[in-house]
């Protein structure tokens, strides 16, 4: 199957490219090139490459896939408020545009990587599940992600399959590994400082999956029959995969002796704080959806991913790893205009 993966130059794209050549699949790529060179180690290209902004997809672009899986977007809270407006451009218009033309030349199969960020906060013991649990959008990452959900799922038909995974906060070792995600912070800060520090009091609540795992569940929507996915959205998580900040430490404090926890306390408690809900995906999707990784097995792949790599903290606390920082620069230097378009071809 010729798969079109669109960010396929960011964390999970670089994997998820990887996971999909594995399996036999042809893969063009289609990304901007923000974090193209934010690389750790080689990754697996993809068969083809567009070099171009997810708002300026065209028709051609798409035509001869058979599949979308659709990952483009400003990936997370902090890079959405940078520019609320532009949020809205690429993770919402931007979003519906993709499905809307991968309708029209006939793609099967449209996978949206959603977001649990949706939830905001949650005050109920009860864990949320996808379509009877209120969503309260604390960010502008947040609301567009559940908006374009909205939208793309009116197009779901017979022709047309849609179907968006939400997965929980992603960790783990990729070719352009992100710092900025807690549990691959709470390692990086503990191998590169000799300590772990907790910015709040700990006791706010996270979901987390590996990724390969996500990618094992994007490969279930490609997959699965269509009247298991069609028009449906899945929480992305493990059996138990609901962790406290402080229990995400400890786990991480585990795959290296000696290193200290630090609670620093300046973010209080955390207003982010939900459990969620992960039986549909491992109910309905049982024969497709296998996750293998928890806490140890992957703080074990990042502790010997960072030895592998010589990680310093420089690689921590900087650009290479931390998407913000790595777009201000881009905007600092000029090669980014304000509306985050190139001024320029270069992805240095």
């Amino acid at each position: 199957m010729k798969i079109l993966v669109t960010g396929n130059l960011g964390y999970i794209g670089s994997v998820l490219t990887e996971v999909l050549k594995s399996k036999g699949h042809s893969v063009r790529g289609y990304d901007t090139g923000y974090y193209e060179s934010c690389i750790l180690f080689p990754p697996e290209e993809p068969d083809e490459q567009i070099r171009k902004d997810i708002r300026d997809i065209a028709a051609e672009d798409i035509e001869g896939c058979q599949c979308v899986i659709h990952l483009a977007a400003l990936s997370n809270d902090p890079l959405g408020e940078l520019t609320p407006h532009l949020t809205e451009e690429i993770n919402l218009q931007a979003t519906v545009r993709a499905a809307d033309l991968a309708k029209r030349v006939g793609v099967q199969r449209f996978v949206f990587a959603s977001s649990q960020s949706m939830y905001g906060f949650s005050d109920s013991e009860m864990e949320l599940e996808e379509d009877t649990s209120e969503k309260r959008p604390l960010t502008s990452y947040a609301r567009t992600k559940w908006e374009a959900e909205c939208a793309i799922k009116t197009l779901d038909s017979e022709e047309f399959t849609v179907t968006c995974f939400r997965p929980s906060t992603v960790f783990g070792a990729s070719p352009r590994l992100r710092c900025d995600i807690v549990f691959n912070n709470l390692l990086a800060c503990a191998f590169t400082t000799g300590k772990i520090e907790i910015r709040s009091d700990g006791t706010p609540w996270r979901p987390v999956v590996h990724i390969r795992d996500v990618c094992q569940a994007f490969l279930a929507g490609m997959e699965a029959p269509r009247e298991l996915v069609g028009g449906r959205s899945f929480n992305v998580g493990i059996p138990n995969g609901n962790f406290t900040v402080k229990e995400l430490a400890v786990a991480a404090q585990r795959q290296l002796s000696g290193c200290s926890l630090v609670f620093t306390g300046e973010h209080g408690t955390d207003s982010r704080t939900y459990r969620v809900s992960f039986k549909r995906i491992l109910t309905d999707l049982a024969s497709f959806f296998h996750p293998r990784w928890d806490l140890d097995t992957g703080g074990k792949e990042l502790a010997d991913f960072f030895r592998a790599t010589n990680f310093s903290e420089s690689d921590f606390r900087g650009e290479k790893t931390i998407r913000l920082q790595r777009l201000r620069r881009l905007l600092d230097s000029g090669e980014l205009d304000d509306r985050l378009f190139w001024n320029s071809r270069s992805t240095s």
